[in-house]
């Protein structure tokens, strides 16, 4: 059939239009990135993260929706495709770094401060201040696999539940915790089709947090109760908890405690380990050979994260109040203070890329992070967030105990 020129013309009109719509119709197109450049920083005050690009340094996204992030810990999938959030208010919230949305939620307990993914990325496990133990979930659909109490006996025979901490991953699909007030350290077994629960008992007064070494041996818990700390080697656990560091204080009036030190910024260099003292201005540095105490080290103040650069030569330290504005970089050739820096008002957590060219610090009370070139210690980025506190870079997912 022959067309007329009218009919063409109008034919050739339309197609033009739908041409210039065309494009606005279209899906907008989707950003292709790796996780490994991704990152999360904690909003504490408004429940809120922060998606960040570690390689770019730049905010990509804030998203809320975490509840209480007043004390918040992130742990990491093994895919890296995703974060788990754990809360104060118990609530256990799983982020799509990819999507930048939350796409899974529960409140699992009362007050929980930290948790950790198995070796073998199946089993998320949270510990609980309140009502007390470790609640283990499936990674895939957020299902409870196993409820753990933390009963224990106290001294006039009653049974009581204590607070869970120092939740951490170790080889074998094995969970590792202590009980603060039972002074109790246990191990739960994942790898068996029947979890399997062992318990070491009197282990110390009060353990307060932990840490596992990076190679998955040692785990070892700080003591609030008495000087020193609690070892399970977990290559020879059927030799139990060995006592380190005994009496680093015996002879010396403690000051106040103003914040607990967090264990798992310890750091490692060689053969020596760094620890916050519990109370004193100083950075304990003991050989890891035999976990004896060679030195201390003063610093700025009551140091809270002890953490080495992943090359090993320096550790950073932040502080409790009132000492909390400064940051301070130790060799750990020379055991020397080599630099000071201020970020901001309340720093406490920081965070290393992957191969420790930079470091990423917050300042809660100034509503910035501050990024940092870790040899010539410029400032390279200040990035704006809300209340920011805690820095986890996707990195962890492939670390014990991270």
């Amino acid at each position: 059939m022959l067309l007329t020129r009218p009919l063409k013309t109008l034919l050739a009109a339309g197609a033009l239009a739908l041409l210039a719509i065309g494009p606005a119709l279209a899906e907008p197109a989707v950003e292709i990135r790796g996780t490994g450049d991704l990152g999360v920083v904690i909003e504490r005050a408004t429940g809120s993260v922060v998606l960040v690009d570690t390689t770019h340094k730049r905010v990509l996204k804030h998203i809320e929706g975490f509840g209480d992030l007043s004390h918040a810990s992130v742990k990491f999938t093994r895919d890296a495709r995703h974060a788990f959030v754990f809360g104060r208010d118990g609530g256990l919230t799983r982020l799509d770094l990819l999507t930048g949305e939350i796409d899974g939620r529960i409140i699992q307990g009362g007050n929980s401060i930290g948790g950790a993914i198995s070796q073998d990325g199946r089993f998320v496990a949270v510990g609980n201040y309140e009502p007390g133990g470790v609640k283990v979930f499936d990674v895939e659909t957020m299902e409870l696999v196993i409820d753990v109490p933390a009963s224990y006996e106290k001294a006039d025979g009653t049974i009581d539940q204590a607070k869970v901490v120092g939740v951490v991953d170790a080889p074998g699909n094995l969970f590792v915790f202590s009980l603060f007030e039972a002074g109790e350290i246990w191990t739960l077994d994942m790898s068996t089709q029947e979890p399997e629960l062992t318990k070491y008992r009197d282990v110390g007064s009060m353990p307060y947090d932990a840490l596992i070494t990076a190679n998955g041996r040692y785990y070892i818990a700080g003591l609030f109760g008495e000087d020193g700390m609690a070892l399970l080697d977990l290559w020879h656990p059927e030799n139990g908890v060995q006592r380190i560091l005994p009496d680093y204080g015996r002879g010396e009036e403690r000051l106040p405690v103003y914040k607990m030190p967090h264990l798992e910024g310890w750091a490692m260099a060689g053969d020596q380990a760094f620890f916050p003292a519990v109370g004193r201005n100083e950075v304990l540095v003991a050989d890891a050979r035999d976990w004896s105490l060679t030195e201390r080290i003063e610093v700025h103040g009551q140091p809270i994260f002890v953490m080495s650069r992943p090359d090993e030569k320096q550790v950073w330290v932040t502080f409790a109040h009132p000492d909390n504005d400064r940051v301070q970089v130790i060799d750990t050739r020379t055991h020397e203070v080599i630099e000071t820096l201020s970020p901001g008002e309340s720093i406490l957590h920081k965070e290393f890329t992957p191969r420790g060219e930079h470091i990423w610090i917050s300042a809660r009370d100034s509503g910035h992070v501050v990024v940092y070139d870790t040899h010539t210690f410029e400032e390279l980025a200040r990035l704006p967030a809300q209340s920011p506190s805690g820095i986890f870079f996707t990195h962890r997912a492939h670390r014990i105990g991270l």
